[in-house]
């Protein structure tokens, strides 16, 4: 199994963050599963390719060339594929990928989590889209999603999509476990 994991390039103010990917690597290693990510050593994307490569665990980054030009790259993974645009990169990413962990972040973060979420929405694929929820980093994210859906932007079926969990075991036992709904947003209804 090979799971993308979208994280910040920062570690944040609080270490509680850095020493979640260290415990996020550790399950990844822990249930022999491959990690995907953006390819970059600093923040936490550097904290858990880092942590999984220490443990003996496999690597795949995916950067754009302008941002490995800028020195943001991982030189030690164990591959990493060089594109020309940040759509090439997440298209790669899903495509290598069985689920998505979104860890604490940025705008990055949101951004790529939720371009899975809306692919998986439309049927582009049915793999699971996760948060590690540290701390209760999601939690106003949660309440956003289920104000949309009172508001009549989303159904409930997409949101019963997401699966937030604030331990990696239990995440990593969650995605596992996981099936896609048969709503798939305008080919049928529930």
């Amino acid at each position: 199994m090979k799971l993308c994991v979208f994280c910040g390039s920062n570690t944040g103010h609080d270490p509680k963050y850095a020493e979640a990917a260290r415990q996020m690597a550790a399950e990844l290693l822990r249930n022999d599963i491959e990690l995907v990510y953006g390819g970059g050593h600093v923040g936490l994307m550097g904290v858990i390719a880092d942590s999984v490569l220490e443990g003996g665990g496999k690597v795949l980054g995916v950067m754009p060339t302008s941002l490995i030009e800028k020195e943001v790259g991982h030189d030690g993974l164990t591959e990493m594929i060089a594109v020309e645009s940040m759509h090439e990169r997440k298209e790669i990413m899903s495509e290598r990928s069985d689920g998505f962990i979104a860890m604490p972040g940025g705008a990055g973060t949101f951004e790529e989590i939720f371009e899975q979420w809306t692919w998986a929405q439309l049927g582009f694929h049915a793999k699971p889209c996760t948060f590690l929820n540290i701390d209760g980093y999601y939690d106003p994210l949660i309440e956003m999603v289920h104000k949309s859906a009172r508001e009549g932007f989303i159904k409930q079926e997409h949101i019963d999509m997401l699966i937030f969990e604030t331990d990696p075991a239990t995440l990593i036992d969650r995605i596992k476990a996981y099936e896609a709904p048969k709503v798939i947003k305008w080919i049928n209804k529930p």
